[in-house]
């Protein structure tokens, strides 16, 4: 066993539990995952889902991993436990500013070329996968900062996630103190709101953070996403690398059927759309233009 299978078994309380997720069980989690929402989960990922499950498990007063995957296989099992599943399979690892180039780009080229184009309605953005909220927010953080001297700029963010955990945490905007450090600080000043609670140091994002945002759920597998708008800008990064190829290049080309001409598309930097055949034209790495 690795040391990260064993600090994962530590973590989890797997060393007080002594039924264990068989190769056969989670192969039957592994297809569904796959099948329904496109993330990879091979082998290797077992310990890491069998110590996630366990949480459930616990909640629910069950005795094995077996008990959850027929209940949660069930009728009522897919009424009632599915969020929680998805919640607790997907993972979320999100911070301010993160990438910061591509909030650069966005500052230095993306809204000056707007402004200087002349357009006259909404400058929309999209942050797919957006994860507890970072960055919209920073998407927010930069956009209420170009707008402070431009009274006619205006603009929306939309976020979505598949983790109704993650969007409700976005919701709350509520975060550690210690996540907004690398912030500058005249940027925490104006949109940070900071707690009282000297032994929990948090803040919470400024109203104005939160007024041309909004949240809400969606599943990048969806043959069609339920979103209406046509957008200057999709944020989709470090959510890529969970799918296969194949998925990729699809969720990438129904992302970009939303997409303005024109448009730019964020990925993460850990992932490439090289060789697909997606409508999109490389800027700079990281960095594309709708064709």
């Amino acid at each position: 066993m690795s040391k990260e299978e064993q600090h994962i078994k530590q973590e989890s309380g797997l060393e007080c539990f002594k039924a264990e997720l068989t190769e056969k069980d989670f192969g039957v989690f592994s297809k569904f995952i796959y099948s329904e929402y496109g993330i990879k989960m091979p082998p290797v990922k077992r310990i890491m889902l069998q110590g996630r499950l366990l949480r459930r498990i616990r909640e629910l007063k069950m005795n094995s991993y077996s008990e959850y995957k027929d209940y949660f296989f069930s009728k009522e099992g897919q009424e009632k436990e599915l969020l929680h599943f998805l919640n607790v399979v997907t993972t979320n690892k999100t911070d301010f500013f993160r990438e910061s180039v591509h909030f650069i780009f966005l500052n230095e080229n993306v809204l000056p070329n707007y402004i200087e184009n002349k357009n006259n309605g909404v400058f929309k953005v999209w942050s797919a996968g957006c994860s507890s909220g970072e960055e919209p927010y920073t998407i927010s953080i930069v956009l209420n900062d170009f707008a402070l001297n431009r009274p006619n700029f205006k603009f929306s963010i939309l976020g979505t996630d598949i983790s109704t955990q993650m969007l409700e945490r976005a919701a709350k905007g509520v975060y550690q103190a210690s996540r907004v450090e690398s912030i500058p600080y005249e940027l925490k000043r104006r949109y940070f709101l900071k707690s009282k609670d000297t032994s929990n140091p948090t803040v919470r994002v400024s109203p104005q953070l939160q007024k041309n945002l909004s949240l809400n759920y969606l599943n990048l597998m969806d043959s069609v996403y339920g979103v209406n708008d046509q957008f200057d800008v999709i944020f989709c990064r470090n959510v890529l690398i969970y799918f296969d190829r194949n998925t990729q290049e699809k969720v990438i080309n129904k992302l970009c059927y939303h997409l303005k001409k024109g448009g730019h598309f964020f990925i993460g930097h850990s992932e490439s759309l090289s060789g697909m055949n997606v409508p999109l034209k490389h800027i700079k790495p990281t960095i594309f233009e709708k064709l």
